[in-house]
């Protein structure tokens, strides 16, 4: 024990003067901790992302005592504290509305490959020895002093994500952690894969077969959002990893052209977007995607949308019909199906890379995220006014009346669209 508290280095000012760390609400949590006599370490990717500039999004700690004890220290100091995962050693104790977990230092007994049976323990390396890569496994202090049981610091001055220890017994613990080293390597080694990690992937990749759909998905979906997500898509279909995870090769040179598009938040950096581009070819692709990743009902709604508004849209559509699927389909569809189409047509090279073509495009997806479709001006309580009976003619009036509008492009002149619908009622009552 004495030996891994000496590999603890000095304060490093990345971490000390962290906001995260020095934050009022951060510093209490650990004085309780310590107060009670427990070790207590920021760990994971509070560390990580701090150590490469990142942003930290939630703050995980690491403490050498059982649940219950923290739990027992946390409502001494009159701190709110919720057994969010006390089977694996995890409570959550919240100061000023803001959550930190904290989880018992732990050994695995057992793995399936999805989950494990763990034990406490007070032995820090072993607890880094558990975890997957080494980047995440660099314990911090209240002062910013490191723990760093296994190398990590190397790695994370080399942008490497590297299993800790034997790749294949890190993988064959969890196997969802073929796709997180992809989708780490995306994320924080700029697509640059680890070529023992890489080896040890593809001979165990038989056990992505026993993941849920629903972690696949909640993976694939954050690989997909990553700055280097297409070098690693290249590299994962070039080592058959997208049959194996959507039955089909894909369409990764689509994915690759709707990334050089020039789109407008928030689809620039959208991963359902992206997922559409690198499986989707048609409506009829989309229940097979939802059932294959238990997609959610707005996702798969919403790539259903985009490969429908793909579909109608042809090349070189004129602002009028854009508007005219906005109003139809909804913005979202649009500037998605557009998108589709623009990468679909420069994969296939059926559209020159001129600025040109690049700028009609882009005049289309102005018009689709800068247009607001109007309400419809008439209404059947206006109808039914001039004459007409509540019933099917109603229907047909206002049918009749849509489609002339959505033509004419979306009129408000009043005078115009009373003339226009006193038109329909005289040729519905003729």
């Amino acid at each position: 024990m004495h030996q891994i508290e000496d590999q603890t280095t000095k304060p490093d000012p990345r971490l000390a003067g962290a906001p995260w760390l020095t934050a009022e609400h951060t510093q209490r949590v650990f004085q309780v901790l310590d107060q009670a006599g427990f070790n207590a370490r920021a760990v994971g990717g509070t560390v990580r992302n701090t150590l490469l500039g990142e942003p930290v999004n939630d703050i995980d700690i690491a403490v050498d005592a059982a649940p219950n004890a923290v739990m027992a220290a946390a409502r001494r100091a009159n701190l709110k504290v919720v057994p969010t995962g006390i089977t694996h050693g995890t409570v959550t104790i919240v100061v000023s509305g803001i959550p930190f977990e904290g989880t018992a230092l732990r050994r695995d007994v057992s793995t399936d490959g999805r989950r494990a049976t763990v034990a406490y323990t007070s032995d820090w390396k072993a607890d880094a020895e558990r975890r997957d890569f080494t980047i995440n496994a660099i314990y911090c202090d209240r002062h910013g002093s490191l723990l760093d049981p296994v190398g990590g610091l190397d790695d994370i001055a080399a942008r490497r994500v590297r299993f800790i220890g034997n790749p294949h017994a890190r993988i064959r613990e969890d196997y969802l952690r073929i796709l997180r080293f992809f989708r780490f390597s995306a994320h924080y080694a700029g697509g640059v894969l680890d070529r023992e990690g890489l080896t040890a992937c593809v001979e165990e990749r038989h056990g992505l077969q026993c993941l849920s759909a629903e972690r696949v998905h909640h993976e694939l979906l954050r690989l997909l959002a990553a700055p280097a997500a297409l070098s690693v898509i290249e590299q994962m279909a070039a080592q058959g990893f997208i049959a194996d995870l959507f039955g089909s090769e894909g369409n990764v040179p689509v994915l690759a052209a709707l990334l050089e598009l020039a789109l407008p938040e928030p689809s620039a950096n959208d991963a359902v977007l992206r997922l559409g581009a690198l499986v989707i070819n048609t409506p009829q692709d989309v229940p097979t995607l939802k059932a294959r990743l238990r997609l959610s009902n707005a996702e798969a709604n919403r790539l259903a949308a985009a490969a429908e508004a793909a579909d109608e849209i042809a090349a070189y559509s004129s602002p009028e019909e854009i508007r005219s699927l906005i109003y139809r389909r909804g913005t979202q569809a649009a500037m998605d199906g557009i998108a589709l189409v623009w990468a679909r047509q420069k994969a296939a090279g059926q559209v020159a890379r001129t600025q040109q073509d690049d700028r009609t495009y882009q005049a289309m997806m102005k018009t689709a995220a800068s247009w607001t479709a109007p309400p419809m001006p008439i209404s059947g309580r206006e109808i039914v006014a001039r004459g007409i009976g509540p019933g099917p003619r109603v229907s047909v009036i206002i049918e009749a009346f849509e489609a002339w509008w959505i033509e004419a492009g979306f009129p408000d002149d009043p005078e115009l669209i009373a003339t226009k619908l006193s038109e329909l009622v005289v040729v519905t009552n003729s």
